[in-house]
């Protein structure tokens, strides 16, 4: 379930999704970094509180795919091509879509709420906890999808994560907290649109 085995070709072909999140990442990254337009993009890019409180509510969407160093781009889209095929796979595309853009807003809106109007952020980590918010409510509600041995992994990696959440200042706690909540709140509702259509069928 997590363990990739596909060729590049495959992988592209059975998770259109994920590998466009992830060519997204890239893309944003080296606009950013290696243009001449650099910082101009990024201001435009980045979850800057005091910005969209002023009406620019397109930063509550364009963090989720913008990564300034190459160690959070590298980490982020790591995450997203290990949890985000299953769910793509189970759901998917847009009910895959639904749940990670979905958490991903819930975290930007959380860290809005509840961090002050000078805090900026960037990052897809939000919407990734959000795929572990969903892989949570399969736990409990599901769990023909997921086997013991992938329940195993799922849990030492997100106990793993939320414990390094805490550990470095630069981390925005809110989006990760809110991220994982944002998709087992979303869960329930993707899968019962899931259900609905298999039972049509």
């Amino acid at each position: 379930m997590f363990i990739r085995d596909e060729s590049f070709q495959t992988f592209i072909r059975r998770y259109p999704i994920v590998t466009f999140l992830v060519a997204a990442h890239i893309i944003v990254f080296l606009l950013i970094n290696f243009t001449p337009f650099s910082t101009s993009l990024y201001h435009f890019m980045v979850g800057s509180n005091y910005y969209i409180t002023a009406g620019e509510y397109w930063r509550l969407f364009t963090p989720i795919v913008t990564h300034e160093a190459a160690g959070h781009l590298i980490f982020n889209s790591f995450s997203l091509v290990l949890f985000g095929p299953a769910l793509e796979g189970i759901l998917g595309k847009v009910r895959f879509i639904i749940g990670y853009i979905g958490a991903g807003l819930i975290a930007n809106i959380a860290t809005l709420l509840l961090l002050p109007l000078s805090y900026a952020h960037i990052g897809a980590s939000g919407a990734i906890f959000g795929l572990f918010g969903i892989y949570v409510y399969m736990l409990y509600n599901h769990r023909q999808y997921i086997d013991q041995a992938n329940t195993q992994i799922l849990l030492v990696v997100l106990g793993i994560s939320l414990v390094t959440t805490f550990m470095n200042a630069r981390i925005n706690v809110m989006g990760h907290l809110f991220g994982l909540i944002g998709g087992a709140a979303l869960a329930p509702i993707i899968f019962a649109s899931l259900h609905r259509k298999k039972k049509r069928w």
